[in-house]
């Protein structure tokens, strides 16, 4: 179980980094990418190809976002790369000029949301095992099954359906 204080500050850069953050804790490895980041499927894919077994995400997805695609994005990320996922956000203030959805969230290696916060200021804590996102990893092998030799380059053929419905497209 993680029971580490966690402090993130805001920096700008001239360009942006090309290299992504991992660490280590125990025998977790740790990716770390910000908000919109959770967005890109293939961010994660890089980060789990790599090793990390845990991707944190600090994010502030808004009003109209946050109840559409926080815990779906983050859910998604952790099935796809079979690790876990924590995104972590600042609790709601109405009075704010940004307005967070909050929930800050963990899911499972296997898409289960392990513990969530409402939008209220508190702390979740949860039990992860090392081993599962392995154990996940051994039983349904999709990076070993990938065929990115298909993938990349690929083109879309169009063909005519096989079955002819009768559908109204406005």
């Amino acid at each position: 179980m993680f029971r580490e204080k966690f402090v993130f500050k805001n920096q700008k850069f001239s360009q942006a980094e090309k290299n992504l953050l991992s660490f280590k804790i125990g025998n977790f490895k740790i990716g770390v990418g910000i908000c919109y980041d959770i967005r890109f499927a293939e961010l994660a894919q890089i980060y789990a190809s790599q090793g990390c077994d845990l991707l944190l995400y600090p994010g502030a997805f808004n009003m109209t976002t946050g109840p559409a695609h926080w815990e779906l994005l983050q859910r998604a990320r952790a099935m796809d790369n079979q690790l876990y996922v924590a995104a972590v956000s600042p609790a709601r203030d109405e009075n704010a000029t940004y307005i967070a959805w909050g929930h800050s969230t963990i899911v499972s290696p296997w898409g289960d949301v392990m513990e969530t916060m409402d939008e209220k200021e508190g702390i979740i804590y949860a039990n992860l095992d090392a081993q599962k996102p392995k154990e996940i990893r051994q039983n349904i092998p999709i990076r070993y099954q990938r065929r990115s030799d298909i993938y990349e380059g690929c083109k879309l053929k169009e063909v005519a359906p096989i079955i002819n419905y009768n559908m109204h497209v406005d």
